[in-house]
């Protein structure tokens, strides 16, 4: 059974997904998994040669691809081939989770009770929605707005006017005022004249001793999770979508974007209004300086800066040009 508590979850065998498909096996779909993370009966998907490697190795039951990718597939799995590996990866997550499209308002909320959360500090307008928890020490500022089934471990500082959904925080985090939390990314297919969304089912992951100053938001992953690694700090202003995941102990200055399912490695600096296109790794250790467009995987150990990116003394060379 899936462990998802964020999202209402459809028991469906996968031959009513996919009706024209001709499967040797019909099971029901436990969850949809990225390739490494799908085991036994979860069904996962290969839109590109970039992963080629997680394919090999995926222990999913079944997977939608294309023609050209599914060589890479183990023998085992079962493959759906598709032309739009996205859309149909859309339409199966409408079936499996039906309420992740759009971010419902949440109607469990309530004002706290000292009883239910001993040793948590609570200021004015405060609510707090079904099955969430809160640990000891933490102090929640007036007007913030906990969803329901949220993790916030102890010795927190959550700021006014704060949203926080379908995420988990460790312990000793601070999340400045007006921080939104775990809300839907930006992801839709576009089909007759119509975009059809694609539901977001991940999480934010926030571990511990990370600050997340005024005005941030971090969009819940859509199939795997966004993750903020320890101790790490974000500056005013920044947006990180779906998926990402930022290491341990990196500095992001303010306005900084990161899109979907780019990786940023440990102790990463980068300067203000930087931005980081998706589906890249950043290794550890990299230094990005402030404006700058980052369109191609970095390296350990690098500093780059200029649109696009390129080594600090390439940019520094193109200026005396």
């Amino acid at each position: 059974m899936s462990s998802n508590v964020f999202f209402k979850r459809n028991k469906i065998k996968i031959n009513n997904i996919f009706p024209n498909i001709n499967l040797s096996k019909n099971f029901d779909i436990n969850d949809i998994k990225p390739l490494p993370l799908a085991k036994k009966n979860d069904l996962t998907f290969f839109d590109s040669i970039k992963y080629q490697f997680d394919a090999i190795k995926t222990k999913g039951s079944a997977c939608i691809t294309t023609k050209r990718l599914e060589k890479f597939l183990p023998n085992k799995i079962e493959k759906i081939i598709v032309k739009n590996v996205l859309f149909d990866l859309a339409k199966a997550l409408k079936a499996v989770y039906p309420l992740a499209d759009i971010d419902y308002p949440d109607l469990t909320l309530k004002s706290p009770t000292k009883k239910n959360f001993k040793g948590v500090k609570f200021g004015n307008n405060v609510l707090i929605g079904k099955n969430a928890k809160i640990g000891k020490n933490t102090i929640i500022g007036s007007n913030s707005i906990i969803e329901h089934d949220v993790i916030i471990g102890k010795d927190c500082i959550i700021g006014s006017g704060v949203i926080v959904k379908n995420t988990v925080i460790g312990d000793r985090v601070v999340l400045q005022d007006n921080c939104k939390i775990g809300q839907k990314g930006f992801g839709f297919i576009p089909f007759k004249n119509k975009n059809f969304k694609i539901p977001h089912i991940g999480k934010v992951q926030i571990n511990n001793d990370v600050e997340i100053s005024s005005g941030c938001t971090i969009d819940r992953g859509s199939v795997d999770d966004t993750i903020i690694g320890n101790n790490t700090y974000l500056d005013n202003q920044v947006h990180i979508a779906h998926n990402v995941k930022i290491g341990d102990n990196c500095m992001i200055a303010g306005q900084v974007g990161f899109a979907g399912s780019s990786k940023i490695g440990n102790s990463v600096s980068i300067g203000g209004q930087a931005g980081v296109s998706g589906h890249l790794k950043i290794g550890n250790n990299v230094k990005i300086g402030g404006g700058s467009g980052v369109v191609k995987d970095i390296d350990d150990n690098q500093i780059v800066m200029g649109y696009p990116a390129v080594p600090f003394k390439q940019f520094l060379k193109n200026q005396k040009k």
